[in-house]
């Protein structure tokens, strides 16, 4: 019997924003538990955490629970990967030794006889160059190294207050479906897949074009969304409708 496969994005855990779902993330831990011994694999498509940086002594203690159960799920026989997205700083040996779980910028594989294109979607809108440059100035191997010089409780203060800032920036941001759509396309024709899945922009569906499938993760911040892949079809599942 075939098993299906999961995809969850933007759970943005540790995110202290008053509007964001209560308990999301024990009910994100309750859905790994669901998924143990019973999927062929789980996807986690970027902005896992709020803020993820990774010390060589020293792993985040809120998220506990959460890790425990990512590695609770690949014992149970899942194949559990994670694409890292802009909030996610730092991911080194911790996720892939300790957890089991494999790390990529992107993932271009095949699940369910279809060829599929995992990203996180960030950079994609058109009016985000000014992410696109910044992201490569904060990820380069020296400012890294400068921000592990930081005590861990000042980093993720000091994180906190930078997506506090930047969300609350961008709150009348909309993003432009038709830009994501092109992307998308564009993507289903040059990497010649069945199907590109991503997230970001938290606008959770499943759309078709000539090219293939587009696949959006949604998020697990203001509604509690996921994506199911059974038998090569996709089922966008709401679990919590977005707050008001």
């Amino acid at each position: 019997m075939e098993l299906p496969a999961y995809f969850l994005s933007d759970l943005h855990l540790g995110c202290k924003n008053p509007s964001a779902i209560a308990e999301r993330e024990a009910k994100a831990i309750q859905l790994l538990h669901s998924w143990r011994g019973k999927a062929s694999h789980v996807v986690l498509v970027g902005d896992v955490f709020e803020f993820w940086m990774e010390y060589k002594h020293y792993a985040n203690q809120h998220h506990f629970h959460f890790l425990r159960a990512l590695a609770e799920l690949v014992e149970s026989g899942v194949e559990v990967h994670l694409i890292t997205g802009n909030h996610d700083f730092r991911y080194d040996e911790f996720f892939p030794q300790t957890l089991g779980i494999q790390v990529h910028r992107n993932w271009l594989t095949t699940l369910q006889g279809k060829q599929l294109y995992f990203v996180h979607g960030d950079g994609v809108a058109k009016g985000d160059w000014a992410y696109r440059l910044a992201s490569r100035i904060i990820h380069s191997p020296a400012n890294v190294w400068l921000f592990r010089l930081l005590h861990p409780d000042w980093g993720m203060a000091l994180a906190q207050w930078v997506g506090a800032s930047s969300r609350k920036a961008k709150m009348n941001v909309k993003y432009k479906p038709a830009e994501y759509a092109e992307f998308v396309r564009n993507t289903l024709r040059t990497k010649g897949c069945d199907a590109v899945v991503h997230g970001h922009n938290h606008d959770g569906g499943i759309f078709h074009y000539a090219e293939g499938t587009h696949v959006n993760c949604g998020q697990w911040l203001f509604a509690l969304g996921y994506v199911e892949m059974l038998a090569g079809e996709f089922r966008f599942v709401e679990v919590e409708q977005k707050k008001q």
